[in-house]
């Protein structure tokens, strides 16, 4: 006979509010294992220079005609709107200041780390993932090569080095989508456009958003590369790790930008 009182509801209730603390808990742990073992293998030989320049053209060459693109029309989006917000109360000219601000600080860093989490992220996890499903990886062990080290590390070092590359080409070409809007098609006066960035960016502006993509770097490629590296089940295992880590990997970011932002905002 079943047992349909309260207290037996209470365990079942308990279980289902327990039991997502216990799998966020235990994943920031497989995380900060392998974020430990992958820094350990990062300053011991061999160094394999190749790989690491194999994925940083991986991460950065093949994703800077995308970011160029999303920071493009962010820039002229953003612009078209503080135009007409500014508009408002007679403040358009300090439009160019603004876009520079928002662009250094959050948009370039946060938009250049999502595109990135989407595309090289996503095959990092979907690579990583069919070589385990195929045994590459049990194989790269048994050759006595460490996989952390041969499969993680490069992958690693070219989202530290490349995301705040790709967030520099994000900024530029955000500001020129700005100008382009801005000054030649919504009529902006263009000394008074390069004036306010010029007095309104500072490089501590800079220096926030690049730290934050080089934080955003590491994340991403570790996320991506955890979700591929221990992905399970074949096929349908391989897809769900790759949304898994696009999905996590977002959520990171978002994550670590407030805690970056709230920490800089303090000192």
């Amino acid at each position: 006979m079943s047992d349909d009182s309260p207290d037996s509801a209470q365990p079942s209730l308990l279980a289902s509010v327990v039991a997502p603390v216990k799998t966020l808990l235990e994943e920031i742990g497989v995380l900060g294992d392998l974020a430990f073992r992958a820094v350990m293998w990062t300053v011991r030989p061999p160094y394999r220079f190749q790989l690491v320049i194999a994925q940083m053209e991986f991460v950065g060459v093949q994703s800077t005609f995308l970011v160029g693109l999303v920071g493009l029309f962010t820039g002229m989006v953003f612009a078209v709107q503080t135009v007409y917000g500014f508009r408002r109360f007679s403040a358009e000219n300090m439009v160019g200041g603004v876009v520079a601000l928002t662009l250094s600080r959050e948009m370039a860093p946060v938009l250049t780390a999502i595109m990135v989490a989407a595309r090289a992220g996503s095959g990092m996890a979907a690579e990583l993932g069919n070589m385990r499903s195929s045994e590459q990886i049990d194989a790269l062990e048994t050759m006595a090569v460490n996989p952390v080290q041969y499969l993680i590390v490069p992958r690693m070092i070219a989202g530290i080095v490349m995301i705040p590359v790709l967030t520099l080409v994000f900024f530029l070409v955000g500001l020129g989508g700005a100008w382009l809007v801005g000054v030649k098609w919504l009529s902006l006066d263009p000394g008074i456009f390069f004036d306010r960035i010029k007095t309104m960016l500072a490089e501590a502006d800079l220096r926030q958003g690049l730290l934050k993509s080089v934080v955003f770097g590491f994340a991403v490629t570790l996320i991506a590369c955890r979700h591929g590296f221990f992905a399970s089940g074949g096929a349908v295992g391989v897809g769900q790790a790759t949304t898994r880590a696009v999905v996590w990997s977002v959520v990171g970011v978002f994550v670590l930008d407030y805690i970056i932002t709230s920490m800089l905002t303090q000192v």
